[in-house]
């Protein structure tokens, strides 16, 4: 792997994982249209690595708000925060656990993915549509937090994406479109963590090399400044330019696969 291959790769886990535009489809369909070889396990721990560290770096505070009130006033509606998320994790997590293999080899065809970012593309831009952008995030329940992670498990589909599954479901419950964006970020935390955590040991450290700590530092800074766009972007812009994008990523793959 070339030191431009590992920063366009870095650059496109930075943006995916927080965009709603999916960051397991560009990794799959770039190499796909620039016949790059594939990256390796390893490089692709250290890309999710690397968005860890942004999302931790961002939301720092809020965390430590989150488990302080969470343990201190548990029966709070602060205190539930720490709980809903939790609980809402669990089904992503599972679709992670039972489906991992089908998501590295099966999920990943152009085609399929074409689909995908065509498919969940009308359902974002409907709930951006029918949004009343009313909710704050004190209004969360339960039920609720369950829904958007149940969302969250279809992320397992390349072309899917976490946070626009989940900006859906929340916009789909009427919740304010920055809201949305902010819940997406703080529910895909544990995921993430889990998921570098499951990860790590398979790293072989005698293979991290100069493009690696490229990919790595690519990814957590652009993870970074995504978060940070979305969240702005979000308090006066809809999703449709994301919806466009989407569309014209998958009218390009079946051009390019068919």
């Amino acid at each position: 792997m070339t030191y431009l291959q590992a920063a366009v790769l870095g650059l496109l886990q930075g943006l995916g994982e927080f965009l709603p535009i999916s960051s397991s489809a560009h990794l799959a369909v770039v190499p796909f249209l620039f016949h790059w070889n594939y990256q390796g396990l390893e490089y692709d721990v250290m890309l999710h690595l690397g968005t860890l560290l942004s999302i931790v770096c961002f939301f720092w505070k809020d965390w430590i708000q989150i488990i302080k009130e969470g343990f201190s006033r548990p029966k709070t509606p602060e205190g539930h925060y720490l709980w809903y998320i939790l609980l809402a994790t669990i089904p992503g997590a599972l679709a992670g656990y039972l489906l991992e293999e089908k998501a590295e080899t099966v999920f990943r065809q152009p085609e399929l993915i074409a689909f995908s970012l065509i498919f969940f593309s009308g359902l974002i831009f409907l709930a951006d549509r029918l949004a009343k952008n009313q909710k704050s995030l004190e209004s969360l329940t339960l039920a609720e937090a369950m829904l958007i992670g149940l969302a969250q498990s279809l992320a397992i589909l390349p072309g899917a994406s976490r946070s626009g599954m989940t900006i859906m479901a929340a916009l789909f419950l009427g919740f304010r479109r920055q809201d949305s964006a902010r819940f997406s970020f703080l529910l895909s935390t544990p995921v993430i963590v889990g998921a570098a955590l499951l990860e790590l040991p398979q790293i072989s450290w005698s293979q991290i090399s100069g493009p690696f700590i490229v990919g790595f530092f690519t990814s957590a800074l652009v993870g970074f400044l995504s978060i940070k766009f979305l969240l702005s972007f979000l308090k006066t812009k809809t999703l449709f330019p994301f919806v466009i994008y989407r569309l014209a990523l998958a009218g390009l793959i079946l051009a390019v696969s068919l």
